[in-house]
């Protein structure tokens, strides 16, 4: 194994990592901050990718595509709050989880009825669709680069937004005592709508960013979810830079995992069998990481303070 295929594995991890972060950073706020289990998070994804596609098609042109998508995602999270979600705020998490569930069945049954149950593909524009030059003779995909700048520059403004702003310190305030907050003449309510269609777009652009890579069809984001649950346990439930330094190991153990695993495996069992545990133990990597994190650190690696 060379090392600019390690290299480019690596890179591999951080895409996939920033990825998972845009994911679970919403999924953070409205889990840590709001206290709220929305297992239907992972159809913001979904919900998010075909908004692009669709667009991309009528548009034609993929930037207008997904600078359209955008307030398309965050209007969506504005409507499944005021419709569905603020009448939950108040109930059990049990009740939270089933009540969510229910909304992953009918997102995923609504996109089939509407877009059929087939894939629908990107085409992206020339601009992305080559190669740069991350090192001599070591080109790496355009778009997989431009998706990590992309994931970066998204990490520092949430962050910058929650530690820096007026509004995120009304949203850490609404976090540690919300009762307070409201006294002081904050809208709680209006706070936590424009929190949780933050985090509906947050997913909905990683949605963007994976349909290219992948492809747009019902259920691509429930997967995504799991692992952003992990990643957000790993990092600290509410820690927003616990949640990016989380995303980017879990993405590096899993793809590293997948690419060495199996060279390692071949030195004690044919090839065939190598193959096919590698990936299986790749997988089981990110959730040992998760349960040895969870010995040493209940809290997670970065829990918010308070």
């Amino acid at each position: 194994m060379t090392f600019a295929l390690i290299l480019e594995q690596i890179f591999n991890g951080f895409q996939t990592g920033v990825t998972l972060f845009l994911i679970a950073a919403g999924l953070t706020l409205v889990l840590g901050i709001m206290d709220f289990v929305n297992l239907a998070h992972g159809s913001q994804v979904m919900i998010g990718a075909y908004a692009a596609t669709v667009l991309t098609a009528l548009t034609g042109n993929f930037y207008l595509g997904v600078l359209l998508a955008i307030p398309v995602t965050f209007l969506f999270g504005i409507v499944l709050e005021l419709v569905i979600i603020r009448h939950l705020y108040q109930r059990d998490h049990m009740e939270q989880v089933l009540a969510t569930f229910g909304l992953i069945l009918f997102f995923n049954e609504a996109v089939r009825i509407g877009f059929g149950p087939g894939a629908l593909f990107f085409n992206l524009p020339d601009s992305l669709s080559g190669f740069v030059m991350v090192m001599p003779d070591m080109p790496y995909p355009a778009f997989r680069f431009s998706v990590i700048w992309v994931g970066l520059a998204c990490a520092i403004l949430i962050g910058l937004f929650v530690a820096r702003t007026r509004i995120g310190a009304m949203v850490r305030a609404g976090a540690s005592n919300p009762e307070m907050t409201a006294a002081l003449g904050i809208n709680i309510r209006l706070l936590f709508r424009l929190i949780f269609a933050a985090g509906a777009t947050f997913a909905g652009l990683a949605g963007m960013m994976l349909g290219p890579l992948t492809a747009v069809e019902p259920g691509m984001g429930e997967g995504l979810l799991i692992l952003s649950l992990v990643v957000i346990i790993i990092g600290g439930i509410g820690s927003v830079r616990g949640a990016f330094i989380a995303a980017v190991i879990v993405g590096i153990v899993d793809t590293m995992g997948r690419v060495l695993l199996p060279v390692i495996l071949r030195s004690f069992m044919d090839q065939a069998a190598a193959d096919g545990a590698g990936p299986a133990l790749a997988s089981m990597a990110v959730y040992i990481l998760m349960a040895v994190v969870l010995v040493f650190r209940p809290t997670g690696l970065f829990p918010p303070k308070g």
